[in-house]
């Protein structure tokens, strides 16, 4: 369903605030994505890192009034809050969590609606445009998130519900499979650093920003190329939907060779995004929980990585 027209609450993620006239400058330093390219026409992805470089967090973050707005996996906003609020204790900038300020959307193949709406959003992704206080961002081909203060959120969706079916958050998280876009959870937190979710190959990673937490350690690895674990998308023909975190095996190791990132029932069976070692991969012979597990099936990721090009960024 992934492909066709609907829309679907977004209620598995909430939304991290930090507000106040330091808010950009304090997050510089501490999340991969450079905040001099958001503008109300622009988001980005990104994430925040260990000093060691493994990702506490992944988001979608936006420029909104006094400050900035990032929507990440529900579980995680308590601990990021938590954490960045030890660096914030010297600049202009306060933290809280906005999930109940806010409604979020999914609306996918819905530009035709958008259109009697008013709103002309570019093709490009990490586009924006707002209506009045709703943002609405561009996040794959066909699919755009809407953002509303939470009070306006039952008119706007009488309106949805009238043009389009209503669909479950998993119609949603198929598309981000299929658009490979990883996305840490609670299970998988400091499991990952960022190229291993492909994330500068999706806009999410500036290497020209300067200095941020875990900065040296991402740096090192995509100029060094020495990256041996990346994501890769994978289908399984049955069965149920494994969680993020489940392991991976490969007959020629003996130990787990990935993990499983996010996953979302498909018209058969379940699509996947997971971690997994190159060489598992080129082998081909992958199986979900344990060595003699189902087997996985490789699919294409809608991206190429290209090193040269994700430095420029």
């Amino acid at each position: 369903m992934s492909d066709s027209a609907f829309f679907c609450a977004l209620t598995h993620e909430g939304v991290l605030a930090v507000r106040g006239s330091d808010a950009s400058k304090f997050l510089q330093g501490q999340l991969t994505c450079n905040l001099n390219y958001l503008n109300p026409h622009t988001s980005s992805l990104g994430a925040r890192c260990t000093p060691k470089g493994r990702m506490q967090s992944s988001f979608r973050i936006l420029a909104q009034g006094d400050g900035c707005l990032l929507a990440m996996a529900r579980e995680l906003i308590e601990p990021q809050l938590a954490d960045l609020k030890k660096y914030a204790v010297f600049s202009k900038a306060t933290l809280t969590d906005e999930s109940g300020r806010w409604a979020r959307f999914g609306i996918s193949q819905g530009d035709a609606l958008l259109a009697t709406l008013g709103l002309e959003l570019p093709a490009e992704a990490h586009a924006m445009a707002s209506l009045g206080d709703a943002l609405f961002i561009r996040v794959s081909p066909g699919r755009v998130e809407a953002w509303l203060p939470a009070e306006q959120a039952p008119a706007f969706q009488a309106k949805l519900a009238n043009a389009l079916p209503q669909a479950d958050v998993r119609a949603w998280l198929l598309g981000q499979v299929r658009a490979g876009i990883g996305q840490v959870f609670g299970a998988t937190r400091e499991l990952f650093i960022p190229q291993m979710l492909n994330l500068q190959a999706v806009g999410g990673v500036s290497f020209k920003k300067g200095c941020y937490t875990g900065q040296e350690i991402v740096a090192r690895m995509q100029y060094l190329g020495k990256l041996k674990r990346r994501q890769y998308r994978l289908a399984l023909p049955e069965g149920d939907v494994p969680a993020p975190g489940t392991a991976l095996f490969s007959p020629v190791h003996a130990s787990s060779v990935g993990e499983v990132v996010m996953a979302a029932p498909a018209a058969t069976g379940v699509e996947l995004l997971a971690v997994l070692q190159a060489d598992a991969a080129e082998h081909g012979e992958v199986h979900l929980g344990a060595a003699d597990g189902p087997r996985l099936a490789l699919l294409d990721l809608p991206y190429e990585l290209d090193r040269d090009r994700e430095i420029q960024r």
